[in-house]
């Protein structure tokens, strides 16, 4: 199976980054994760992006707040897909990261999730993988029944509790 990078612009960035790697955990996908900043360790970060492949990743997770630059730098030096969560800080709320994220030039794309959105980036990571992967595949379509299991159930318990249909 193919790894999963989870790339982060500052350490500060982890409480964020972990939920995405507790669903790959979940999941049974291998990951690394790392920190580096698109302006502060552009080379190193250029260095690991041009690499991705040969080292066996499949897809690069990137978590920046405020300018975001980090998931277009990634982006545009490798040709694996590149999701970037844009990371709540600053007097904006997150709204700049995401835009930063989000806004890219044709043909660099980097697809993005909500505002601290980890586990949703990492379920993407888990799609994008599973079209070449069954047993990932079946793993998903388990996870997705048991989330709507859980909905049923606590519909069930909310009806009963109240003696009246919602």
């Amino acid at each position: 199976m193919k790894k999963v990078a989870l790339i982060m612009g500052s350490a500060s960035d982890l409480p964020v980054v972990e939920k995405a790697r507790e669903v790959l955990g979940e999941l049974e996908i291998p990951c690394e994760t790392h920190v580096y900043s698109a302006h502060r360790t552009p080379a190193e970060a250029k260095e690991f992006a041009e690499h991705a492949i040969e080292n066996g990743f499949g897809v690069i997770i990137c978590a920046a707040g405020m300018a975001a630059h980090l998931a277009g730098a990634f982006a545009a030096n490798t040709v694996l897909p590149v999701i970037g969560i844009p990371i709540k800080s600053g007097s904006l709320g997150g709204m700049d990261a995401l835009l930063s994220t989000v806004m890219m030039p044709s043909g660099i794309p980097v697809a993005t999730v909500a505002i601290d959105g980890a586990k949703n980036a990492a379920y993407l990571a888990a799609e994008i993988l599973a079209v070449s992967d069954g047993a990932l595949r079946e793993k998903l379509i388990l996870t997705r029944k048991k989330a709507a299991e859980k909905v049923l159930e606590d519909d069930k318990y909310l009806r009963n509790e109240t003696k009246k249909p919602l």
